[in-house]
């Protein structure tokens, strides 16, 4: 019952043959049994698992521990706010207990959704990573512990994971989930994003949380999708990302789409460049109270990349995010007459080793272009770990994103 999907536990809700209460039951069961060996959690405590009435009734979440939540400390990965209890949930934790979401506990990120880890491991081998930053909440929806994770993207935390743990992972459009309560990093990159079991399962959650229009991504389009094949940077792939991206666009060719690879302008892929000035430069300004009372208690590799941040200076950061915009401008029409991109979500399987969370060189540039993106799962590397496939669309169509990146599921499997 733990690797149900989130759409047929409603289902069979609805139906009468299970209830929300057993639901949350059999996830409660597969925490106590799992925890100890894949330690997804921060925080879990069994007698705050409320079951609530609405969309999401039955539906277990977990809560990447850098939003806050009223009931349940809210330590952002860091030793400087362990205990720390916040007096309210940040929106999109409320917007779920208010869909009727049980939320199951807080996952691990790394410090700050940045760089150094956390202990969780990878599911499929425990040997690997999982990802990050969204650690956590990638390992435990891959392992049936929650339906759904809260996952935040900076430069991949969302996608990275879940193509790492063989899930989904959505990094919706810029500012779509509000994040009033999360511990902001960077101001002009974060955003919330989920990580769930099934790409209909991400838009159910997605519509419960706002009630935007995501669609029904099982249901099948009116045509194939018209896909631009990018593989900037592509010194950065892996040998089995390398073959998994050409069995894929094979794949999706002989089920009826155009694939045609594309290489995007300079206007556009400047914006890589300009990616860690922005990150590193906000992080510096978002964590300054920290630097400057508990800086012994940052890590050091955190601790320098925001020196180095910072010292690049305000107007750097600005021209910076002043690149963003021009990138952001110049997308659209660089894929004129497609409707997504294909594109890998990693360069490669996870790596051995819970002391690195990975490489994000194929997410930075969707997520400072602020557009949609969506991992699937693709199959499984030479290590037996598994592969995703990224689909990127214009800002603003999530729901053709997530439509199309089913489809191309369905095509690759």
């Amino acid at each position: 019952m733990t690797l149900l999907t989130a759409t047929e536990t409603r289902r069979r809700i609805a139906a009468g043959t299970l209830s929300a209460r057993d639901s949350i039951a059999a996830q409660l069961a597969r925490i106590a049994e799992r925890e100890p060996v894949i330690r997804a959690f921060a925080h879990h405590d069994p007698a705050l698992a409320r079951v609530g009435e609405g969309l999401l009734a039955g539906i277990g979440f977990g809560v990447k521990d850098v939003l806050d939540t009223a009931d349940q400390p809210s330590q952002y990965g860091s030793p400087i706010w362990a205990g720390h209890r916040p007096r309210a949930d940040a929106a999109c934790v409320a917007l779920a207990r208010r869909a009727g979401a049980t939320i199951l506990g807080k996952t691990v990120t790394t410090e700050f959704a940045t760089r150094h880890p956390g202990p969780t491991a990878n599911p499929r081998n425990t040997a690997h990573t999982p990802g990050g930053s969204s650690s956590g909440s990638a390992a435990a929806v891959a392992d049936g512990m929650v339906h759904v994770g809260f996952g935040t993207q900076t430069a991949g935390s969302i996608i990275r994971p879940a193509a790492y743990c063989g899930v989904v992972g959505f990094k919706p459009s810029y500012g779509t989930l509000h994040r009033a309560g999360m511990k902001v990093m960077s101001e002009s990159l974060d955003t919330i994003g989920v990580i769930a079991r099934s790409v209909a399962d991400a838009a159910l959650a997605m519509r419960a949380l706002n009630g935007g229009d995501y669609g029904d991504p099982d249901a099948k389009p009116a045509r194939a999708p018209r896909l631009a094949l990018v593989m900037h940077p592509l010194a950065e792939a892996a040998p089995e990302t390398l073959a998994l991206m050409e069995r894929a666009a094979e794949a999706c060719r002989r089920a009826g789409a155009t694939v045609t690879p594309v290489t995007l302008p300079d206007s556009v892929t400047r914006i890589l460049d300009a990616h860690p000035v922005v990150m590193n430069g906000e992080s510096a300004e978002a964590l300054a109270w920290e630097r400057a009372h508990h800086a012994e208690q940052l890590s050091p590799v955190l601790a320098e990349r925001m020196q180095w941040g910072a010292a690049q200076g305000h107007a750097a950061i600005a021209a910076g995010r002043g690149v963003f915009t021009a990138a952001q401008a110049a997308f659209a029409p660089a894929i004129a007459g497609f409707d997504a991109v294909l594109t890998p979500s990693a360069p490669g399987e996870a790596p051995e080793g819970l002391g690195w969370t990975g490489d994000p060189a194929f997410n930075s540039l969707w997520t400072a272009l602020g557009v949609p993106c969506v991992t699937v799962p693709a199959g499984d590397g030479p290590r037996g770990l598994p592969l995703g496939v990224q689909i990127a669309a214009p800002y603003g169509q999530d729901r053709a994103a997530l439509s199309i990146a089913e489809w191309v599921r369905q095509a690759v499997s």
